[in-house]
C-alpha cells in the first residue's frame, strides 16, 4: 500500500494515521520500542506493516501484480501500491463520506502537529507531499505517472525499470480496478480487526 491507502486504512487515530504515512521510513524491530520512537507512534507503524503483509496475500492485489509486464515484475508490489491509490482516490466517495481534500488536509495538519519526532528523512518528502498534496493528486492518470518516474529516477536504486510503468496502468486499466475494487472493503474490515485487537490488549502485536 501507498500513502493514500496507508492513511485511509489507519482509521480515525492521529498516531495511527501519521505512523500509516511515515510508516515506510521507520525500519527494523518495534518490540522492544527504539530509543526515540514514540509508543503511540509505534503501534502505527505496527499497523501499517500489519496492512502490508495483508496486501502481499490477498488474491486481488497478487493478481494486480500478475497484470504488470514481465519486464517490470520486480517493480510490481511497487506499481500496484501507487496504482491502489489512484483509484481509491478515483472512488473515495465510495469508501468515505468526508470529502478527499478534506482528508487529506486533515493528514497534513495531524503530521505536522505529531508531537514526537518523525525520521529525519521523512521531512524533505512531507514538505512536497503537503506542499502539491500527492495524496489526493493520485486520482489524476498523468500525475501519478511522473510520480513513478520520479521514485524510478531518485527513490530506487538505478537501473530500475519503473521508469514509464504509467502506461501500463492505463493498458490494464479495467482489470487492476476491478482487483482494487475487491481488495479494498477485506482490507478496511481486516484493518479494523487489528486495531480492535490491538486496543483491547489482544496478543500478537509484536512486528
Amino acid at each position: 500500500m501507498n500513502y493514500l491507502a496507508h492513511a485511509f486504512l489507519a482509521g480515525p487515530v492521529a498516531a495511527d494515521r501519521v505512523g500509516g504515512v511515515v510508516g515506510d521510513f521507520i525500519k527494523g524491530w518495534l518490540d522492544p520500542l527504539p530509543a526515540g520512537l514514540d509508543a503511540a507512534l509505534a503501534a502505527g507503524v505496527m499497523l501499517h506493516r500489519r496492512i502490508d503483509s495483508y496486501a502481499d496475500t490477498h488474491p486481488a492485489f497478487r493478481r494486480s501484480r500478475a497484470r504488470v509486464s514481465p519486464e517490470r515484475r520486480r517493480v510490481s508490489g511497487i506499481m500496484v501500491d501507487m496504482f491502489y491509490d489512484h483509484f481509491l482516490a478515483r472512488h473515495w466517495s465510495r469508501f468515505s463520506d468526508q470529502p478527499l481534500t478534506h482528508f487529506t488536509a486533515d493528514t497534513y495538519r495531524l503530521i505536522a502537529a505529531h508531537p514526537a519526532p518523525l525520521p529525519p528523512a521523512f521531512g524533505p518528502v512531507f514538505e512536497r507531499m503537503s506542499g502539491h498534496d500527492w495524496l489526493a493528486s493520485y486520482g489524476d492518470a498523468e500525475t501519478l505517472a511522473l510520480a513513478l518516474d520520479r521514485m524510478a529516477e531518485f527513490r530506487l536504486r538505478r537501473p530500475n525499470p519503473l521508469a514509464g510503468s504509467g502506461a501500463e496502468l492505463l493498458r490494464e486499466y479495467a482489470g487492476l480496478e476491478a482487483d482494487f475494487l475487491a481488495f479494498l472493503p477485506d482490507a478496511v474490515v481486516f484493518a479494523e480487526a487489528v486495531r480492535r485487537a490491538r486496543d483491547s490488549g489482544t496478543p500478537g502485536r509484536k512486528a
